[in-house]
């Protein structure tokens, strides 16, 4: 092998010391000037020397420091050779100069070129988070903006709060979608950093150690979003530079099948929400129950009442029903006793020491108790509960979830009951059911003649599930949409009232659609946000949910108001209180049947109203309890 020359090599040294950065170019100019000041001030002190009479502008105290220092303010300012004298020296200045220019333009270039480099990596969100006490989102979708909207309005009695968003997303795009999506979130600074929240180095970005509480989102496009909550959360909770406490750890799976597989990975850090089954226990509640998914938005958002856990010593010794009695503002649903969360327990249960009552309130600050009210137990009803019978319910569309959801219907409904199933997909494949039996028929839903045919206006219940693996979110909204005109039209030219439940993905659309007048929105995104923030700001609201959202112990109804009381009854809440507990039920709330399709009254439903307020009941009005079915 040859020997490499002496110019190889310097190339080589060159290439090595240009990699090292902004610093080690602006050393290696430095040592450029230093030469050339010396090499040319040399010179000139060597002509001054031998020609000091005729070239000497200095005067009698030159020394050759005063050259190199000229030298070197030449190279720095060009201006500094206008009152040069003699040509011989002015040369020499010149050759500094020029060689001054070329430095410092260079210098100029890579002083320049390093903020802009540094300004774009700022601009990347590559600095690490360095605030405490401050919300965490791993990855990015659109459930991202109602989550923030949440954690905001949950933020508002917090002092300086912080929502931190890391996601393999740039971070200029994602300041502009938040801020075009949720609009201003007051007092909360949102921060955006980019990095892959499956990578350890990245997730350092987002200093998840100082985090409160961390929601892991799947990502949005993500082949296998469960995969990827799994991992982020994987290098949550293995990483080497993790703390010691526990995190507060909320995260979104899709299929039950992940299940597993994330409580060993999160153990008893991590809660998770399962989105397809919670749309599908939904659903199926909602459409058997016009207005309960107004009741659930009402109790899974920040914004009106919401679920707390209290203290109230003065309450120990008392019974489950005159802890209710007790509250004029707030609706007593259960209580955790021994460590156990327990919804609609028995009337005659103790409320004793070390016991916590879960209750609806406005907000944690307003709960107090107030002087006992007075059931009218005169105006009680004692009408009973007609005996189930067999259901039919039409199911028009098609996604993931719609197994689940039949699942959960199959545990709700009486034996006999049959489903009809039409949309526009291959024959899926579906498990046998106790209760009911499957029909399909393919076909398309927005069809006029194909609805005509199934003759709509015989089913107890219509479902309309959006087709969100198969289409975009805006054409599988768009499908919904004409589907629910098509029913609208038929339940005017029928004179039919038809009990229909519609699954919409943008919130958006989810207002576009009350002209058609379904009884109720399941907003897929939404909800999961929703149940996700909660969580995330009380971890032992995951048994709560987990027990209203099954089929197995208490869950929400909405049950006819003639059931509680006289028909046309005039009466306080206290006395609806009353008649629930003879039902065994815990009652929270009522609908008015009167606006069940105007949104500015909340569609007649009333979470946690005023007991002493006085209300007259009809027939078609609802009452909504928490009961066992």
């Amino acid at each position: 092998m040859d020997k490499p020359s002496f110019a190889e090599r310097f190339r080589y040294w060159f290439d090595n010391w240009m990699s090292r950065g902004t610093i080690a170019l602006m050393a290696l100019l430095g040592i450029a000037t230093v030469l050339l000041v010396a090499v040319v001030g040399g010179v000139t002190v060597l002509v001054l020397w031998l020609l000091p009479d005729k070239y000497n502008q200095f005067g009698e105290d030159f020394t050759p420091w005063d050259v190199f220092w000229g030298g070197l303010m030449r190279t720095l300012d060009p201006g500094t050779m206008g009152g040069d004298q003699g040509w011989l020296f002015r040369i020499l200045m010149l050759i500094i100069t020029i060689g001054g220019l070329i430095i410092v333009a260079s210098l100029i270039g890579i002083v320049s070129g390093a903020f802009d480099s540094k300004v774009e990596e700022l601009r990347k969100g590559r600095s690490r988070v360095l605030e405490k006490d401050y919300t965490l989102i791993l990855g990015w979708s659109s459930k991202v903006f109602p989550i923030i909207s949440e954690i905001v309005i949950a933020n508002e009695s917090r002092t300086r709060p912080v929502i931190v968003v890391l996601a393999d997303k740039d971070k200029v795009e994602m300041e502009d979608e938040i801020k075009a999506e949720v609009g201003s979130t007051g007092k909360t600074k949102v921060i955006c950093r980019t990095g892959d929240p499956m990578n350890l180095t990245d997730l350092e970005i987002a200093n998840p150690n100082a985090a409160r509480s961390i929601i892991i989102v799947a990502p949005e496009g993500s082949p296998d979003g469960d995969a990827d909550v799994l991992k982020s959360a994987l290098a949550l909770t293995n990483n080497p530079r993790r703390r010691a406490e526990p995190y507060h750890i909320v995260g979104e799976l899709e299929h039950p099948s992940a299940l597993e597989a994330a409580r060993l990975i999160g153990g008893r850090e991590a809660h998770w929400v399962l989105g397809d089954e919670l749309i599908g226990r939904i659903t199926v509640q909602s459409c058997r129950q016009s207005g309960l998914s107004v009741v659930y938005s009402e109790l899974l958002d920040f914004d009106g009442d919401e679920i707390y856990f209290t203290e109230q010593p003065s309450l120990y010794g008392r019974s489950y029903f005159e802890t209710q009695l007790a509250f004029a503002s707030c609706a007593v649903m259960g209580m955790v006793k021994g460590g156990e969360v327990m919804l609609n327990p028995a009337d005659e249960a103790r409320y004793e020491a070390g016991d916590q009552l879960i209750v609806i309130a406005e907000d944690d600050s307003v709960i107090a108790t107030s002087a006992p009210g007075t059931p009218d137990a005169s105006a009680v009803s004692t009408s009973k509960a007609e005996t189930p019978r067999p259901e039919r319910t039409l199911v028009l569309g098609y996604n993931a979830g719609l197994a689940a959801m039949l699942r959960e219907l199959d545990e709700y409904v009486a034996p006999g009951s049959v489903v009809a199933l039409v949309a526009d997909v291959d024959w899926p494949e579906l498990p046998d059911f106790a209760n009911l039996s499957v029909e399909f028929t393919r076909g398309d839903a927005t069809s006029r003649t194909l609805l005509d045919r199934i003759d709509v206006a015989s089913f107890d219940h219509i479902i309309v599930l959006a087709y969100k693996e198969l289409l975009d979110t805006q054409r599988a909204d768009g499908k919904t949409l004409i589907t629910l005109l098509q029913l609208r039209d038929i339940e005017e030219k029928t004179g039919v009232d038809l009990n229909i439940v519609s699954e919409m993905l943008d919130d958006r659309n989810r207002e576009i659609a009350e002209v058609t007048n379904a009884d109720d929105f399941i907003v897929s995104d939404k909800l999961i946000s929703l149940m996700l923030s909660q969580v995330s700001e009380n971890k032992r609201l995951t048994e709560v949910f987990d027990q209203l959202f099954s089929s197995v112990g208490s869950e929400i109804y909405l049950r006819p108001a003639d059931l509680y009381v006289a028909d046309g009854a005039s009466v306080d809440f206290y006395t609806v209180l009353e008649a629930a507990r003879r039902r065994g039920e815990t009652a929270i709330g009522y609908r008015i049947e009167e606006f069940a399709h105007s949104s500015d009254k909340g569609y007649g439903v009333v979470v946690n109203p005023r007991k002493a307020e006085v209300t007259r009941f009809s027939a078609s009005d609802k009452i909504i309890v928490l009961a066992e079915g």
